[in-house]
């Protein structure tokens, strides 16, 4: 093979709101977790285990601001970019981090059915929440 490829494709969901920085008018960087989770089940004991992989999202510019207007911590998302390290000096000491710079994004959480969610969850308790799914509805009022 001739070249090569950097290339992330995600689905989780934020662990956090986004997070702006603004240049100046026109440039401007959001940053936010996301979690992808894999389970399986632990052949010696029979349990169920969930292993959650925790992810810096990296976008830019306009989609950072769809980002920072639509999206909120547990929304679900879809993403494709490309593995970026950073290595910076703090307080004398060497700090890394590695970030995905995202190019392309989807919401995957319906906001009515995330609202609607939310408001029925305030009256149950938590063993019944966990067990609720949240279905897509084809209408919504998103721009795009």
């Amino acid at each position: 093979m001739a070249g090569t490829i950097n290339k992330v494709i995600l689905i989780g969901n934020l662990g956090d709101d986004v997070k702006m920085h603004y240049f100046d008018d026109q440039n401007c960087v959001g940053r936010f977790p996301i979690a992808t989770s894999e389970t399986y089940t632990n052949k010696t004991t029979g349990e169920k285990v969930t292993s959650t992989d925790w992810h810096n999202i990296v976008v830019r510019n306009g989609l950072a601001k769809v980002c920072e207007k639509y999206l909120n911590k547990g929304d679900k998302i879809y993403v494709e970019g490309k593995l970026k390290n950073r290595q910076w000096e703090q307080d004398g000491v060497k700090r890394y981090s590695t970030e995905i710079q995202v190019n392309e994004m989807t919401m995957l959480s319906n906001k009515k059915n995330t609202e609607n969610t939310n408001n029925q969850q305030e009256n149950q308790t938590p063993s019944t929440i966990a067990t609720k799914s949240i279905a897509p509805e084809e209408n919504d009022d998103l721009p795009f």
